[in-house]
């Protein structure tokens, strides 16, 4: 990897560390940001892959909401050629959509993609037999998320699944402070500085807020998710799968 495309947007000490955006800066270094900060990710990934190929029904629509650079798009889209579904790719950057879109063009995937350029808490949601939303919605304000994930369940098709991967955070204090903690180490071992760490950490507070996970299943079954549990955990990083 160049230098361009590695993460050193926090290297040199910043001052008053501005909140975190999803700019061209960061854009330009997406994928060693996210590999080397979210322990599991590839894991993830992949077996996002798996679960569209298990869901997604032919004909019917698949919604990955904050697409980003269509990483877990991509991992969808390979596995469902040929049934007739179709992949909605949601974004509110413009520059993650511009960068998203030459990459999905590149990989040649024969699946139908469109992707739009919105809020995804205005996204209408129908004939969906998979929506995914890999952290994204630790980044949706708190009060808008059971709307979002109430209309989610209503776009869903019986039967359809709904994956969200998250930040999580955790009670005791003790408990949280732990997994923090071996979340940061395991960035240290990425190469990540000490400095990097904290201002990492200054920028996205406030802007990223995490949840327990009992608050997340919670919600999932008010909505009306027959099921909803944890496939994989490392640290304070999950991801759920919820059934309608």
């Amino acid at each position: 990897m160049t230098d361009s495309h590695r993460d050193n947007l926090f290297a040199s000490p910043l001052g008053n560390v501005p909140g975190f955006v999803f700019d061209q800066a960061v854009v330009d270094v997406f994928p060693d940001m996210i590999s080397r900060s979210v322990p599991g990710y590839e894991t993830i990934l992949a077996h996002t892959g798996e679960l569209a190929h298990r869901y997604i029904q032919p004909q019917t629509n698949c919604y990955d909401l904050g697409c980003s650079l269509g990483a877990s798009t991509l991992a969808m889209g390979q596995r469902i050629e040929g049934r007739g579904a179709k992949i909605i790719a949601v974004d509110n950057s413009p520059a993650m959509l511009t960068k998203c879109s030459s990459i999905l063009a590149a990989s040649q995937c024969r699946t139908e993609i469109e992707l739009v350029n919105g809020n995804i808490c205005d996204i209408q949601i129908s004939n969906a037999s998979l929506v995914v939303m890999n952290f994204t919605l630790q980044f949706v304000p708190l009060e808008q998320r059971p709307n979002l994930l109430e209309k989610i369940y209503q776009g869903l098709n019986p039967g359809g699944c709904l994956i969200i991967s998250e930040k999580l955070s955790f009670e005791p204090e003790s408990l949280n402070t732990l997994l923090s903690d071996l979340h940061h180490d395991f960035k240290r071992a990425q190469g990540y500085s000490d400095l990097e760490i904290s201002q990492k950490r200054d920028s996205i507070e406030n802007v990223l807020v995490p949840e327990t996970l009992e608050t997340h299943i919670q919600r999932l079954r008010a909505c009306g998710f027959q099921s909803a549990s944890p496939w994989f955990q490392c640290f304070n990083f999950c991801s759920l799968v919820a059934i309608k």
